[in-house]
C-alpha cells in the first residue's frame, strides 16, 4: 500500500432536494459562496494538501461540475482577446496543470458508503480523501484536509474530521465515542450513526473530512443498508475498527453547514467580510443595514 495521500473523493450525486428549486437543473454543490461554486472551496482544500488527484463521483443531473473543472476553450479566448488577463488567470488556475480531475457515474443513490466505493478502481490499494462540499471549513491557514494529512503522515491510520455539536443535534450526524485524547486526536471506540441525543455516546460529530485506509472497501463490500436504507460510510468504518486504530481529529477552523440554506447564507456572509474586493464594502453595508433596522 503506498503511504501519501495524492487523491480525494468528491461524494456529489446527491439531488439537493433542500435547496429546490434553485437545485431543479443546477447541482447544489455549483451553488456559488460569494464568487466560487462550493465544490471549487473543497478542490482547492484539497490541492492545498499536496492532492493531485481528484475523484468525483457524480450523478446524472451533475453535468455542470463536469464542465466547471474542464477547459472552456471559447471563454478563454475572447478573455484573451480582451486582455482580461486577471480573469482569464483565475479561470485557469481552477484546475492547475498538475492536477487530474476523474468522473465516476454513481448509477444509484444507495448512500454515501456506496459513493464512496465507487472510487474503489481509482483509488487502488492506496489511502485516500474523502471531502463532502456540503461541510465548507475556513481556516485561514492550512486548511483542514492540509492538517488532515499531516497527522496521516504521522500515525499512518484512518483519521474522521469531528467537532462537537449541540447535543440535540446528534440525529444529523454520525456521532463517536472516543478514548483518551492525545492534544486534537483521539482513537474511536464507537461509531454510531444519527443517534437520538438519549442514545448518542457524545455529542462529537463526524463532518465531511475523512482519510481513510484501502480496507474500507473491503468493510463496505459486506455492509448492509443502515439508517435511511443505504449503505453507511459509518457502518463500514466500524467494521474498520476491528482491524485497525481509527482516529478522530479536532480540526482547527469554523465549519459552515452549505447543506442548509441557512448555513448557505451564513458561509456567503462570512466569506463575503473575508473577500479582498467586497470586504470593506460590504462590511460598510451591513453596519447601515444593522442600524437602520
Amino acid at each position: 500500500m503506498k503511504q501519501k495521500i495524492t487523491k480525494a473523493v468528491f461524494p456529489v450525486a446527491g439531488l439537493g432536494t433542500r435547496f429546490l428549486p434553485a437545485t431543479k437543473t443546477t447541482a447544489k454543490e455549483m451553488l456559488p459562496i460569494v464568487d466560487k461554486p462550493l465544490v471549487q472551496y473543497a478542490v482547492e482544500e484539497a490541492i492545498a494538501a499536496g492532492i493531485d488527484t481528484m475523484i468525483f463521483v457524480t450523478g446524472r443531473t451533475k453535468n455542470a461540475i463536469m464542465d466547471h473543472f474542464d477547459k472552456a476553450y471559447e471563454l478563454e479566448k475572447e478573455l484573451e482577446a480582451r486582455n482580461k488577463t486577471e480573469i482569464l488567470k483565475t479561470l485557469r488556475g481552477i484546475v492547475p496543470p498538475h492536477v487530474s480531475c476523474v468522473f465516476i457515474r454513481q448509477s444509484e443513490a444507495l448512500g454515501l458508503g456506496h459513493a464512496v466505493h465507487c472510487a474503489k478502481p481509482v483509488i487502488g490499494d492506496e489511502p485516500f480523501a474523502v471531502i463532502l462540499p456540503d461541510d465548507l471549513i475556513e481556516d485561514g491557514t492550512r486548511g483542514c484536509m492540509a492538517q488532515m494529512v499531516e497527522l496521516y503522515n504521522q500515525k499512518r491510520t484512518s483519521i474522521l474530521g469531528v467537532e462537537r455539536v449541540h447535543p440535540s443535534e446528534t440525529g444529523s450526524y454520525g456521532i463517536v465515542k472516543i478514548g483518551e485524547a492525545s492534544g486534537t486526536f483521539s482513537p474511536i471506540e464507537l461509531v454510531v450513526e444519527k443517534p437520538k441525543p438519549e442514545d448518542a455516546p457524545s455529542n462529537l460529530a463526524i463532518v465531511g473530512r475523512y482519510i481513510l485506509t484501502p480496507a474500507i472497501f473491503n468493510k463496505l463490500e459486506t455492509t448492509g443498508r443502515g439508517a435511511g436504507g443505504e449503505i453507511q460510510l459509518t457502518d463500514g468504518i466500524a467494521a474498520l475498527m476491528a482491524d485497525e486504530q481509527v482516529l478522530a481529529y479536532e480540526f482547527e477552523g469554523t465549519r459552515y453547514d452549505c447543506g442548509s440554506k441557512l448555513g448557505f447564507l451564513i458561509a456567503n456572509v462570512e466569506y463575503g467580510l473575508l473577500h479582498p474586493e467586497l470586504k470593506d464594502g460590504f462590511l460598510d453595508y451591513l453596519k447601515e443595514r444593522h442600524f437602520s433596522a
